[in-house]
C-alpha cells in the first residue's frame, strides 16, 4: 500500500526537479534592447528556416544557429520599427496577399495544407502569421517612407525594351536567383566576394544567399523566379546570356553593390512583345529595386542605433 504523504511529497518534489532542471537548459543568446533571444527561439525559427529553404539543412548546426539568430534580430528591429507606425491587432489585407504569395512559392493548393505542414514540421501557424505580417507591414512602411524618391525614366525604359527586341532574332525568359552583397565598414567589397566564390564552392548558391545575401530573396535561397529578358538591365543581361544553365555570372555593380545571378532555367519566348505589359513590369522591377535599397539603408541605421549584446 502507498504512503500518500510520502508519495505526495516525492512526487511535487521531482516535478519541482524536473521542471528547474528543464528551466537550466533554456538559455539567453542575444538581447535586442528590452527583448531577449534564446536557444529556444533559435531552433523554432531554424524549422521556420528551413520550410522556406531545405537547403539550410545541408550546412552544419553551428552555421545554420547564426543564420536564424540574425534572422531573429532582424525581425525585432524591423517590428519595433513598424510599431510606431501601425497597429499589429488591426487586420491587415497585406497579410493576405503575403499568404497568397507564400502558397505560389511553395506550391502549397491552400491554408488548410500549409497548416497541415506546419504542423507536421512543427512549426505554429499563428508563429508563420506574424513572420508574414513584419515583412508586409515592414514593406508597406518603406514604400510609404520611399515612394516619392523613387526615380524612373519610362522613355529610357521604353526604348531599352524596344531596342533589345528589335536587335535579336531568339529572345528569351529566364529563372534565376540572385546575390546581391555590399561593401561595409569592416570589409572591403574585394574580401566580400573572395568569401562569395569560397561559400559557393563548399556549401552552394541556396545557401550562400541566405547567409551573405542583403536582398529580400535571401530567405528563399535567393530565388527570384522567372523574368523576361526584356525586363533585365543591359549590364546584367550582358553578363549572363552566355551562360548556360546552373551556371553563376561573376559579380555585376550595380548601384550600392554587386550582384551574383544564377541561371536556373531558361526558354525561348515565341510570342510577340506586348510593349505596355513589358514596360509595367520593367517599371514594377525597377521600383522594386529602388525599395529594397532604401530598405537596407534604413535596416543599417537601425541596427546601428539599437543596443544588442550576445551572450
Amino acid at each position: 500500500m502507498i504512503n500518500r504523504p510520502k508519495f505526495l511529497v516525492s512526487f511535487i518534489f521531482f516535478c519541482v526537479f524536473y521542471n528547474f532542471a528543464h528551466a537550466s537548459l533554456i538559455d539567453i543568446k542575444v538581447k535586442v534592447q528590452d527583448e531577449i533571444i534564446t536557444n529556444i527561439d533559435i531552433e523554432n525559427e531554424k524549422r521556420y528556416l528551413f520550410f522556406l529553404n531545405p537547403k539550410l539543412q545541408e550546412l552544419e548546426k553551428p552555421r545554420t544557429n547564426n543564420i536564424a539568430k540574425e534572422s531573429l534580430i532582424t525581425e525585432i528591429i524591423k517590428r519595433k520599427e513598424i510599431e510606431k507606425f501601425f497597429d499589429f491587432n488591426n487586420k491587415n489585407d497585406l497579410l493576405d496577399l503575403v499568404e497568397n504569395n507564400l502558397l505560389i512559392r511553395k506550391k502549397i493548393k491552400d491554408k488548410g495544407e500549409l497548416i497541415k505542414i506546419l504542423n507536421e514540421k512543427n512549426i505554429r501557424y499563428e508563429t508563420i502569421k506574424k513572420k508574414l505580417l513584419v515583412e508586409a507591414l515592414w514593406n508597406q512602411l518603406i514604400f510609404e517612407k520611399y515612394s516619392k524618391n523613387i526615380v524612373i525614366n519610362k522613355e529610357d525604359l521604353k526604348k531599352n525594351i524596344l531596342d533589345q527586341f528589335n536587335n535579336k532574332k531568339k529572345k528569351f525568359t529566364y529563372n534565376l536567383s540572385e546575390i546581391v552583397i555590399t561593401e561595409s565598414v569592416n570589409e572591403k567589397i574585394e574580401e566580400k566576394i573572395f568569401i562569395i566564390n569560397k561559400s559557393l564552392k563548399e556549401i552552394g548558391f541556396e545557401n550562400t544567399a541566405n547567409i551573405y545575401s542583403i536582398s529580400n530573396t535571401a530567405s528563399n535561397g535567393g530565388l527570384i523566379g522567372w523574368v523576361n529578358e526584356l525586363q533585365i538591365s543591359k549590364d546584367i543581361k550582358k553578363n549572363i546570356q552566355k551562360l548556360n544553365i546552373s551556371q553563376i555570372s561573376k559579380p555585376i555593380k550595380i548601384n550600392n553593390g554587386y550582384i551574383l545571378i544564377k541561371i536556373n532555367d531558361k526558354k525561348e519566348i515565341k510570342n510577340e512583345i506586348n510593349l505596355e505589359n513589358e514596360l509595367k513590369k520593367l517599371i514594377n522591377k525597377e521600383t522594386n529595386r529602388q525599395l529594397n535599397s532604401f530598405s537596407m539603408i534604413l535596416y543599417k541605421r537601425l541596427k546601428k542605433n539599437i543596443e544588442i549584446n550576445e551572450y
